[in-house]
């Protein structure tokens, strides 16, 4: 009941409720909502419910949904997506902190071995020494 709490999952679903318009859900289970009755989209409240119970991570938010949360277009991606561009990849959250995250050569977790200096770095020095 606290791990519920603490998020202000109340508070969010009373203004859902009272004032709240479900807009869309993205793939990665993420909802979205915006106020309802607004007169002028560029003033209207948007916001979005994270999916899972653990720690809220913005980075999940696709780029679509991301540019109608900042006003940055008038339909959400579920009336209106956005053109796909071909050299556009999937969007992936941020895996820092995760088994997924990565890792230059020579890191730690991967063995800290790192290519031997070729010799050709010259360090800066200040005039003088």
């Amino acid at each position: 009941m606290l791990a519920w709490l603490s998020w202000n999952r109340l508070g969010t679903q009373i203004l859902i409720r009272r004032k709240g318009e479900f807009v869309g859900e993205d793939e990665f289970g993420n909802r979205y909502y915006r106020e309802r009755g607004a007169r002028d989209w560029r003033r209207q409240r948007r916001w979005v419910v994270y999916a899972g119970s653990g720690e809220i991570e913005p980075s999940s938010v696709p780029p679509g949904w991301n540019a109608w949360l900042h006003h940055t277009v008038e339909k959400p991606p579920s009336e209106q997506p956005l053109p796909a561009r071909y050299w556009e990849k999937p969007h992936k959250p941020n895996a820092s902190g995760t088994a997924e995250a990565w890792l230059p050569p020579g890191h730690q977790l991967r063995g800290g071995r790192r290519p031997p200096a070729t010799g050709d770095y010259e360090p800066w020095r200040p005039d003088g020494e």
